[in-house]
């Protein structure tokens, strides 16, 4: 049986696009599931039709005349929080500006298509609709915008990372994941001879961005990892878009291996195959993360790195965007503390000065 129209999801779609208006429209409409009850043209427009409106949903372009993506985002989560997907472009401006948006509390992005035709229509609708399902079920009280640490004094990072790392702490996270990684990552301690892996379920090209986003407000040198690069202590990797990451090697001789491999639970990058080969490598000397997210990705790998004699941490339900990463991993028995992602960073930096006093 179709749903009701009173059950269908309630979507305002904002492009200065008149033609990128239409497409989403028509995609939106299409699917059975959500309908559009509202266009915008910029942000100015968007704030006044969420008033108007009150959307279950918003569909977001970033670059746009009168006031942006960006200044729309910010206004209406401090206003009215709902779900708000960015609909950007992966190149230029575009992408730094989505990982911003990421962290003011925007829940996930889709990337346009620049192929045209059936098939590249195809695969667009077909993310889009997976997208706004899982923004749907985001809990609105959690995506208020929260005060930015933009502001901060940020230590000097290291010029010279110290050597291979002999400590490793391994992240997922999913939808909502670019938020949580700013709280955490800029507050880790350099100087303990740890490395960080990251997995962040991203599209291609924003990764980059990502780990530059990072990397400006950390002590840490922060980047997107490459096929082969030595694992060094006081950096932190993020596994790019489409590629799964693992450590391989022996001490003296580790590195990170990038592969296009069948995805895991849907997705290129996943943490289990990262979370296995740093509990196969680091065994004890490792802290597991699992961060807000949709799916189960993470929760096996974490469990192989507690049997493994490692540490697991997840992230509680009050301050995820979505708890379903962070409650499968308590579910599999990876996980020895549930904690608000306000408290993440510092236990990580005491579980890696307890290890390294060993």
């Amino acid at each position: 049986m179709a749903p009701s129209t009173s059950d269908l999801g309630r979507v305002l779609v904002v492009d200065d696009s008149a033609f990128f208006r239409r497409l989403l429209t028509d995609v939106v409409d299409g699917s059975g599931e959500f309908q559009v009850i509202a266009t915008a043209r910029d942000g100015m427009d968007a704030v006044r039709k969420v008033r108007a409106f009150t959307p279950d949903l918003v569909l977001m372009d970033l670059e746009m005349p009168e006031l942006d993506g960006l200044g729309a985002i910010s206004s209406i989560m401090a206003e009215s929080p709902r779900p708000i997907v960015v609909v950007s472009a992966h190149a230029g401006a575009g992408v730094g500006a989505a990982i911003r948006a990421l962290e003011l509390g925007a829940v996930d992005l889709v990337q346009k298509e620049e192929e045209r035709g059936a098939a590249a229509s195809a695969r667009f609708a077909e993310r889009l609709i997976a997208v706004l399902r899982t923004a749907r079920s985001a809990d609105t009280k959690r995506l208020a915008r929260r005060e930015s640490s933009d502001g901060a004094v940020r230590a000097p990072a290291l010029d010279h990372p110290s050597g291979e790392a002999m400590l490793c702490v391994a992240i997922a996270a999913s939808t909502g994941g670019p938020r949580a990684l700013a709280e955490i990552v800029p507050l880790l301690p350099v100087g303990q001879g740890a490395a960080v892996v990251i997995v962040q379920h991203m599209p291609p090209r924003f990764t980059r961005s990502l780990a530059e986003r990072l990397g400006s407000r950390s002590r840490l040198k922060v980047v997107e990892a490459q096929d082969g690069m030595p694992l060094l202590a006081d950096t932190a990797f993020v596994a790019p878009g489409d590629y799964h990451m693992r450590v391989s090697g022996p001490p003296g001789a580790t590195r990170l291996v990038l592969d296009q491999g069948p995805a895991v639970w849907g997705v290129r990058p996943a943490a289990d195959p990262l979370f296995r080969s740093v509990a196969a490598r680091f065994g004890s000397c490792a802290v597991g993360v699992v961060l807000t997210g949709i799916g189960r990705d993470g929760a096996e790998g974490l469990k192989e790195m507690r049997n493994a004699g490692g540490i697991g941490l997840a992230q509680d339900r009050e301050t995820a965007t979505i708890y379903g990463m962070p409650s499968a991993a308590v579910q599999a028995g990876g996980v020895v503390e549930v904690l608000p992602i306000s408290r993440i960073a510092a236990r990580i930096a005491a579980e890696l000065s307890r290890l390294g006093s060993r």
